[in-house]
């Protein structure tokens, strides 16, 4: 049996830390002894881990700027206090700080795997964590192997850096039975309006692109498109969003339901799914709302073509700026037909996020390692 740890900061409310947790209750427990350590012991999804998934808490609360406090110690310093055990494989379930501290391993039986889940676009985002670009360069050098979660994200990668590490792609692993057994509960009454109803679930913050959605839908309802927008998610943007919603005198129709354990309920609900994101990894709401069987309209962020077709097959995908998630949620918004016909192709491409499919895909990966 082997012993795999792997390594991240919290398992907060996002999409990777939802997807790890998918993963690890999911390994054959016969083969992989599964550990799961995070830097800080915060997060809801720690308490959807499987009992037979060991787990090790880090520091009990999660300080700013922990990365730049990080970098004071070498990796291999980082490594030695961390890591309190001998594994045959360690992850980093992301870039960044624990791909530093990984890198510090310095027992040459134990394999290292490096998960990348989004674009770095440049040397000095990628090397935010690292005390410079030449050390991010030499930490991710030191990896047996890079896994990204998208085809998009493993070009960004090597373009980035210039490794000599083998690099795959593996897509996220979804419970897609319990995805849509969780749907099928209840919303409370009267919660979603009688006209189009639009989710999207997602934390508040920068990235997610959430300022452009409220601008879009005031240009829509001007241009008598009825509509609501119901947002799913926690964190430091809300004040500002909601400041923003009530400028545009959106806040009648424009909703900050905040984090819900089911976002599944609330979006096999709606209409349509909405991803206004300017970066993705491979994004694991999208695909969530592909199980669910509910079209989508996203940005071109890492990942999208991937998902929603490379000619838009499955769902819309735009450009990503304000002007293309206008475009994409006019176009499907002012077509009836045309929103039928997406709310049928994600119901066949949603069948294609087989959970057993993604685990053994893992699996492989991991044995052939050796």
């Amino acid at each position: 049996m082997k012993t795999i740890l792997f390594l991240i900061p919290t398992l907060g409310g996002g999409g990777a830390e939802r997807v790890l947790v998918n993963l690890v209750n999911n390994m054959d427990k016969s083969r992989y002894k599964a550990t799961v350590q995070t830097l800080f012991d915060v997060g809801i999804n720690k308490e959807y881990l499987s009992g037979d998934v060991e787990y090790i808490a880090g520091m009990k609360k999660q300080f700013i700027g922990y990365e730049k406090r990080y970098a004071q110690f070498s990796p291999t310093f980082l490594y030695s206090k961390i890591i309190k055990k001998k594994y045959d494989i360690v992850v980093s379930y992301l870039e960044g700080p624990t791909a530093r501290i990984v890198s510090g391993c310095c027992d040459a039986q134990t394999k290292l795997i490096c998960w990348i889940h989004s674009e770095q676009q440049t040397m000095e985002f990628a090397a935010r964590s690292f005390c410079s670009a030449e050390e991010a360069e030499n930490c991710y050098g030191k990896f047996d192997k890079i896994i990204c979660v998208a085809e998009t994200v493993k070009a960004d990668i090597e373009s980035v850096f210039d490794l000599n590490v083998p690099t795959d792609v593996l897509y996220n692993i979804n419970e897609d039975a319990e995805i849509r057994a969780r749907g099928n509960e209840s919303i409370p009454e009267n919660l979603y309006s009688n006209e189009i109803n639009v989710v999207s679930v997602g934390r508040l913050i920068h990235e997610k692109g959430y300022d452009r959605l409220i601008r879009v839908h005031r240009k829509l309802l001007d241009e008598g498109m009825k509509h609501h927008v119901y947002i799913l998610g926690a964190g430091d943007k809300l004040a500002e969003l909601q400041r923003l919603a009530t400028e545009n005198k959106v806040s009648e129709t424009f909703h900050f339901l905040g984090f819900v354990s089911n976002p599944y309920k609330y979006v096999s609900k709606a209409d349509l799914f909405v991803c206004s994101s300017r970066k993705e990894g491979f994004s694991t709401a999208v695909t969530e709302a592909l199980i669910l069987g509910i079209p989508v309209v996203s940005t071109n962020c890492s990942g999208a073509k991937e998902l929603l077709g490379f000619d838009n097959d499955y769902g819309i995908v735009t450009e990503n700026s304000e002007q293309g998630i206008y475009d994409g949620l006019n176009k499907i918004l002012s077509d009836a037909e045309l929103l039928k016909y997406y709310k049928k192709q994600a119901v066949i491409r949603g069948k294609d996020f087989s959970k057993e499919k993604f685990v053994r895909a893992v699996e492989d990966m991991f044995e052939n390692l050796y």
